[in-house]
């Protein structure tokens, strides 16, 4: 009889010997990640040896590990690195990089039947529950990232407003329109999109000066529109807007919803989890009464890549907009098959990697209150950048800040040009990273601090190579 292939390894000694190297390489990286330069760029040749044809046969994993650490650990986007400061994205820890380890070697498909790893996400799902203060029949369910979780809250909204019956016709001539503000993230448009009502059906409401969303614009879009015969159905409201970090007022929104039986959806990708510091959490009063909450623990959280979420205040609509009973995922009462309803109920996968277990072991390894300080810390740094901001005259803040994101920009005649300028020389260098937006039609420098491993050094850093690369780049013309 021939003997099937088994991919385990042959020799298991060898193999865990190999093994242990290769997390001590990532632990001894992870410790020492100051040492290395956010970003450098890909030498041209090594970007062709990723243009190689299919292998066919086996190689050496140890050879594989040492192309790893010579040809793609050094050119990453680093953000787990201190100075890595231009978009919304968390540092990681340690913690959860074994818990990602413990949860590959255990290769759980998440999407159902009756198993413990189900249980740890019902778990986080009631630990958020709680944080958010929503009721018992709250559902949750951990995705990719918001891009997805708001696209959920869109499809739940969308059954909300037109009935179960939305999931076989579809919207067919029903003119549903949905409200955001000129700050959100473009995935909510996209979610629209998605979600088969359109991105025309989404109105962008302008924002006031603390560049929230203009809630009279909001009250006069909604009267505007019914008065045409069309439903509103949706508001999208932010919890740390993507170009600034602003938050909406969200009781004010809440209160609008309300009055006009409206979908009140909040896009708190990164700032939701400012709940976890009672030094932050008052800016997000009016949070609790929205109707879903969309957020990543992968941001101010630290978990790792990726761990998205959607929190639901009626669990039974969510389940309901979602649920899809088939012949071959048949529940039972007992066996591998009980423990029903299953988290792909919630949501459109069904195959789903056990993103709550490190999302589990980073809430219990360091507990709310050392990560509630954690994120009290970023927001603490972005004001000591906004205050050496105002004390030299060479630099100009673009907008106020509010939580953890400072815009601000080096001040000459051709400001647009230079600041471009400053951050990919800031790339470059490898002392830090910041991004670009645009405020008020000005170009910014866009500095997110959101990692836990970045210190007052690392914003002084920021801005001694911004004014010497400003100064440099204006005196060269």
């Amino acid at each position: 009889m021939t003997s099937r292939p088994v991919l385990d390894p042959e020799e298991w000694p060898a193999f865990r010997a190999q093994a242990h190297r290769m997390l001590d390489d990532m632990l001894e990286y992870t410790r020492l990640l100051r040492e290395r330069p956010v970003w450098q760029p890909i030498p041209e040749e090594l970007r062709q040896t990723f243009r190689e044809p299919l292998p066919a046969h086996p190689t050496d994993l140890a050879t594989l590990h040492d192309r790893f650490m010579r040809d793609i650990l050094p050119y990453t986007v680093s953000n787990a690195h201190p100075g890595f400061m231009g978009w919304v994205q968390g540092g990681g820890t340690a913690v959860g990089m074994l818990a990602e380890l413990l949860a590959a070697g255990l290769n759980a498909n998440l999407g159902g039947r009756d198993q413990i790893p189900v249980e740890v996400e019902r778990q986080v799902v009631r630990w958020v529950r709680e944080l958010f203060g929503f009721p018992d029949s709250a559902s949750g369910l951990f995705v990719t990232g918001t891009s997805i979780a708001n696209f959920i809250a869109v499809v739940i909204a969308r059954t909300a407003a037109l009935g179960v019956q939305v999931r076989r016709s579809g919207v067919g001539g029903t003119p549903l329109v949905a409200y955001t503000s000129a700050g959100a993230h473009g995935c909510i448009a996209q979610a629209m999109d998605l979600a088969g009502v359109g991105i025309d059906a989404l109105r962008v409401i302008p924002m006031n000066r603390q560049f929230q969303i203009d809630t009279a614009a909001l009250e006069q879009a909604i009267a505007a529109d019914k008065e045409a015969g069309l439903t509103p159905f949706f508001i999208a409201a932010s919890a740390g807007t993507v170009d600034v970090g602003a938050i909406d007022d969200l009781s004010a929104v809440a209160h609008i919803a309300q009055k006009e039986r409206l979908w009140f959806h909040v896009d708190g990708a990164y700032g939701a989890l400012a709940l976890l510091s009672p030094r932050i959490a008052p800016l997000l009063t009016g949070i609790q009464r929205a109707d879903s909450v969309a957020f990543d623990f992968h941001k101010w959280g630290q978990v790792q890549y990726d761990a998205g979420f959607i929190l639901v205040r009626d669990g039974a609509l969510h389940y309901d907009t979602f649920a899809s009973p088939t012949a071959y995922l048949r529940r039972e009462t007992r066996g591998m098959a009980a423990g029903s309803p299953w988290p792909c109920d919630f949501g459109p996968d069904l195959s789903r990697g056990f993103r709550a277990l490190k999302s589990w072991f980073t809430i219990k390894a360091y507990g709310t209150e050392q990560l509630g300080e954690s994120i009290a810390s970023s927001c603490d740094l972005a004001r000591y950048l906004q205050r050496q901001i105002e004390l030299d005259p060479r630099l100009e803040l673009l907008a106020p800040v509010t939580l953890n994101i400072v815009c601000f920009r080096y001040r000459s005649p051709d400001s647009d040009r230079v600041n471009a300028e400053i951050v990919m020389a800031l790339h470059e260098s490898g002392i830090a990273a910041p991004s670009t937006t645009t405020v008020n039609g000005c170009l910014a420098i866009r500095a997110a601090l959101v990692n836990h491993r970045t210190t007052e050094a690392d914003i002084d850093a920021l801005l001694r190579a911004t004014l010497s690369l400003g100064d440099s780049i204006t005196a060269r013309g």
